[in-house]
């Protein structure tokens, strides 16, 4: 069984702290951790940590507020935390101790958050300019909008106080996107587990078998050997289903003879995996289905083996929107030079998505795919997920009319998660197979 790992080494976080201090200037970045939700009434949903506010302190409580600022050159962080509260704790557990928490992190100065309208004004009396996530925390908003009309009314003589608001991601994002050796290994971790559960999925594929029965197998692994569950909604879409980019409600019955798309992840850590695989419930494709399954793995393929440093990410895009094309020929469904038909988008009917996303803390992670035009360039430490895929819905029988009748209802996915190396890649999901344990018909 697959253990969570340790938490966060402490000279870790401190290197996190350096890079994203580093950049502020004489402005603070205040992150809050994420609010408690409600499915209904008093009935809380599970809690998820805010993963800036985490990857920045390693912190998962709620009612946590860190600010950073930089002093000499070297990041301080003020941590604000939720004093203990016997009460509270007897329904919901009990509260980490404050000092123990600002000992974990690191924190320069500790603070019960019942402080803070009396200690972060000072404090932003100090910045020029705020990093905050807006539309999160009305009370913490409000004490930057006070310091901000403060700064408007006598900044002009003194000088101080802060005249700007800016998203922290404008810091973070990028910090985020290159991962170090801690976060490769969660994602790792997770994407063993992962691939544990899809093979015991694997092994309950039968006509009539229930979606739900699948996601429930899967999902059963994804917590049982140690991961916090599943890392965003699973898909188990059979038949059509699989046309529906972001199915979810998997509650059809698999019939003979159908392909059921799986698009699910772990989590270990709050760190995600990503994964999709299409079966034949049979076991078998037909004539059609396999022509299909192979013109979409052939693209995954050859989208792995166009990630290497310096490559751009839309080169990996156009190396699956080439072989993709190439296939929508061969299957008479599109006429005419790939080349021409590449440039004109002609395969966006059947493949309406982009081949990648970042993957991290979240499923879509953060991190600009490009500025002003030009595609992001890939560099040792970036994870990114590969899935190519072809879809014969609504769309595809717009385009094709009579051509795509045959296909139908067919919808083929196959993604892997890809760490960029210093010499290439490495797929992190590459042992689960795309082919080869089930026979064409």
């Amino acid at each position: 069984m697959t253990h969570r790992l340790d938490p966060v080494p402490p000279e870790r976080l401190r290197a996190r702290q350096q890079a994203a201090a580093a950049p502020l200037g004489s402005g603070a970045m205040i992150l809050p951790a994420a609010p408690v939700q409600y499915r209904s009434h008093d009935t809380e949903r599970p809690y998820r940590a805010d993963s800036e506010l985490f990857w920045l302190t390693g912190l998962t409580a709620p009612g946590v507020v860190a600010v950073l600022r930089a002093e000499a050159g070297e990041p301080h962080l003020t941590l604000f935390v939720p004093p203990r509260d016997p009460k509270e704790e007897l329904w919901s557990g009990p509260r980490p101790d404050p000092e123990a928490v600002g000992e974990q992190v690191g924190a320069d100065q500790l603070h019960p958050t019942t402080a803070m309208s009396e200690v972060l004004p000072k404090i932003l009396d100090e910045s020029d300019s705020v990093y905050i996530r807006l539309g999160g925390n009305e009370s913490l908003e409000s004490l930057v909008v006070e310091a901000l009309r403060r700064s408007r009314g006598r900044g002009q003589r003194r000088g101080t106080g802060p005249r700007r608001v800016v998203d922290p991601g404008e810091i973070l994002d990028e910090l985020r996107l290159r991962k170090d050796p801690y976060e490769v290994e969660r994602i790792r971790q997770a994407a063993a587990i992962t691939l544990r559960g899809f093979r015991a999925l694997e092994a309950e594929l039968a006509p009539g078998v229930p979606e739900w029965r699948l996601q429930a197998v899967l999902e059963s692994v994804f917590r049982g050997e140690g991961g916090d569950g599943p890392a965003y909604p699973s898909i188990v879409a059979s038949g059509s289903n699989a046309c529906v980019l972001h199915y979810a409600a998997n509650d059809r019955v698999a019939g003979p003879g159908d392909l059921v798309l799986v698009d699910a992840g772990a989590a270990v850590g709050l760190y995600a995996a990503d994964v999709t695989r299409t079966y034949p419930v049979s076991r078998r494709f037909t004539p059609e289905q396999g022509a299909v399954y192979e013109v979409v793995d052939q693209a995954r393929h050859a989208a792995v083996e166009a990630i290497r440093p310096g490559t751009s990410i839309e080169e990996v895009h156009v190396a699956a929107v080439t072989r993709i094309t190439e296939g929508l020929v061969e299957l008479g469904l599109l006429e005419g030079e790939v080349e021409g038909l590449v440039e004109q988008e002609a395969h966006k009917p059947f493949f309406p998505h982009q081949t990648s996303h970042w993957l991290g803390l979240d499923v879509h992670d953060v991190g600009a795919y490009g500025r002003a035009g030009v595609s992001r360039v890939l560099e040792p430490g970036m994870v990114l997920t590969v899935e190519p895929g072809l879809y014969f819905g609504a769309g595809a029988m717009d385009a094709a009319a009579e051509k795509a009748g045959r296909y139908a209802g067919l919808g083929v996915r196959l993604e892997d998660d890809v760490l960029v190396t210093p010499d290439g890649w490495e797929n992190l999901t590459g042992a689960l197979p795309t082919a080869g344990w089930v026979q064409p018909g």
